[in-house]
């Protein structure tokens, strides 16, 4: 069977290189009793691959069921799947078979496969491995022969480093992958599809098929579609039943196009930003710098008015090396700055010397006019490495030790914590 003819049996439209291959992967692989994982955002058609690669495989006239694994409560996915034993648990009043034993010799497709229970994906692997099973409240080991096609719109290797999701159980799934373009990534497909929406509407509400000018055109083909397939199929409904105009111009599409778009622009902390463990060291880092430059600020302010005025320099001199210091420690930073006198305000030059607190001791110490200039700029070291160090030495310090109080207060897990110890080869 070539693959119009399945486009045309299953109604999938469209022709894009993408959607080709996804298709030809689905046919090839049909053929065998292989796990197949299927991978797409929600809304792209992963269900109708998999009875696609039901219906041309030697199973064909054997029962096919698909699963939502995300739509089942956690307490009842077990008996579901693999069935119970009467009394099992309250309200089991009589023994049941489960979909594993409801389905052998046939197909079960498992979508949604990431939000499954760790349990009941332990369960599942032991089905993938050996074709066994046990109910729930029971002890006697049941064989069945299920293919299973699972699909996903996670990124399931994340959730395995997150420890919510099986590495084995992921590897056994995915044996041949299928991943399903979204619409974005098939935009000559989007205009083929519209049509045929508009078209399956007008027949339904005995109406005529809408048209669309050029910018209502240009405005379809360039939206986001979030929800990819589903989504247009929604708005070709909605313009099929609202428009009073059988020509749609491009006003009139942005009045039915959703303008809630997500903004794919990298955003400063404080704001709405990525989650996960990345995006909280970019936040610390973030306030790391700018507290830093909060207080070289200060400190160019400060040395340009002991400069402009002479008479605070006795007053400066005061200041010990602990006073500065608590002064440069109020943000957790160490910041030792010498900055020349502003060009755009030029101070009062005295011919007396001044008297500056410097951090080599705890008396002041004398400074000429001349020094001052002779050492115009001192930069700190700005290494993100460096400083990410400082910090983790000084929460580990703080917490004495305690890795998980000074993970949680740098706002990372502990394992990053200690893969981070090992990277810098911090001493605890």
């Amino acid at each position: 069977m070539d693959l119009q003819s399945i486009k045309n049996r299953f109604g999938i439209i469209g022709n894009s290189p993408a959607l080709n291959h996804a298709l030809n992967t689905a046919v090839q692989v049909a053929g065998t009793d292989l796990t197949v994982l299927i991978v797409g955002e929600s809304g792209v058609g992963k269900e109708a691959f998999s009875q696609i690669i039901h219906a041309l495989s030697a199973r064909k006239h054997n029962p096919f069921i698909a699963v939502n694994c995300g739509a089942i409560p956690e307490g009842t996915i077990d008996s579901e799947l693999f069935g119970h034993e009467k009394g099992a648990f309250t309200g089991a009043v009589d023994s049941r078979k489960g979909y594993f034993e409801t389905v052998s010799g046939g197909t079960i497709f498992l979508d949604e496969i990431g939000e499954m229970p760790l349990g009941t994906q332990a369960r599942l692997l032991r089905v993938l491995e050996t074709g066994e099973f046990i109910r729930v409240g029971s002890s006697k080991v049941q064989k069945t022969d299920v293919r299973v096609i699972a699909a996903t719109n996670r990124d399931l290797l994340e959730f395995t480093e997150k420890g919510r999701f099986r590495e084995d159980l992921y590897y056994r799934l995915s044996t041949v992958p299928i991943r399903v373009p979204s619409l974005r990534d098939r935009k000559e497909d989007i205009l083929l599809l519209f049509r045929k929406f508009v078209v399956d509407f007008a027949e339904r509400y005995k109406t005529s098929p809408v048209q669309l000018d050029e910018e209502a055109k240009s405005l379809l083909i360039n939206h986001g579609w979030q929800g990819n397939v589903r989504e247009l199929k929604n708005i070709a409904e909605q313009i099929s039943v609202l428009s009073s105009n059988p020509l749609i111009t491009g006003a009139e599409m942005r009045r039915f196009l959703p303008d809630n778009q997500p903004n794919r622009l990298p955003v400063l902390a404080g704001q709405a930003a990525p989650s996960g463990e990345f995006a909280n060291e970019r936040e610390i880092l973030y306030k790391l710098f700018f507290d830093m430059k909060k207080d070289v600020t200060e400190l160019k302010k400060m040395f340009l008015e002991i400069l402009q005025n002479p008479s605070l320099a006795g007053s400066a001199a005061s200041f010990t090396r602990d006073s500065l210091m608590n002064d440069f420690h109020t943000n957790g930073n160490e910041i030792a700055t010498a900055v020349a006198p502003s060009p755009i305000a030029p101070p009062v030059v005295s011919t007396q010397p001044a008297f500056l607190p410097v951090n080599n001791g705890s008396q002041p110490v004398l400074l000429h006019e001349n020094d001052i200039h002779l050492h115009e700029e001192v930069e700190e070291s700005l290494n993100i490495m460096d400083k990410e160090k400082e910090l983790i030495i000084k929460a580990l310090k703080k917490h004495k030790g305690k890795r998980k109080d000074a993970s949680l207060d740098l706002g990372i897990s502990e394992r990053t914590l200690y893969r981070k110890l090992k990277e810098y080869d911090i001493d605890e």
